[in-house]
């Protein structure tokens, strides 16, 4: 009678277990095998003019390899990629010593899941990785109103220049954001992406 008790009860753990995992949003590393999935994703989230591109933007830079370290991390929901963010490295020329500095670049979320704090929960789990592996600062050209609300403050003002010139009515788009002790008060120069990002048709509106 015990036995079956606790029988029960176990069925009943891994029972409600699998429910609550199939509605937890996931955030993880990504596989090679999901490559094509991620794109899809950049696809329809950017849309049918600027999708393609964005989505060529990611597959050159997951295979330049001057773009590693590379953090590429995906939302998953019940078992479908719903989110994408990739993180590569970018160098700081000007300053006293080595900074250890990634961009952020691009974030896409499928247009079905956007509005559901999705994108900011790939930020603030890529920031938190990105901390633990060393990474002093980072970097992202986006939405001035949005990209705030994860701790990035504008660039320019830090002292810190843009691989190529950014417009003065769009200059708060260029930020950056510290992640150990004060990188940003102690350094400042031009930042320099890897071979695929460092293009000026990516810098362009």
């Amino acid at each position: 009678m015990v036995y079956r008790f606790f029988a029960v009860l176990f069925t009943l753990k891994l029972f409600f277990r699998t429910i609550i995992e199939d509605y937890i949003m996931k955030i993880r590393k990504t596989t090679e095998s999901e490559t094509r999935a991620i794109l899809s994703i950049h696809s329809q989230a950017f849309g049918t003019v600027k999708g393609p591109e964005i989505a060529k933007l990611v597959s050159d830079l997951l295979g330049d390899e001057t773009a590693f370290p590379l953090l590429s991390l995906v939302a998953v929901h019940k078992n479908k990629l719903i989110g994408h963010i990739l993180f590569t490295k970018v160098e700081i020329t000007g300053t006293e010593h080595p900074v250890a500095a990634q961009i952020l670049a691009p974030l896409a979320i499928l247009p079905e899941e956007q509005t559901r704090g999705v994108g900011q929960k790939l930020i603030h789990e890529g920031l938190r990785l990105l901390k633990e592996s060393g990474t002093e600062v980072v970097f992202v050209l986006g939405h001035p109103t949005y990209y705030p609300r994860c701790g990035f403050i504008p660039a320019g003002e830090q002292g810190f220049e843009a691989p190529y010139p950014i417009p003065e009515e769009y200059a708060e788009a260029w930020m950056v954001q510290e992640l150990v002790g004060s990188a940003i008060d102690k350094n400042s120069g031009k930042v320099r992406c890897s071979k695929v990002l460092d293009e000026p048709q990516h810098w362009r509106e």
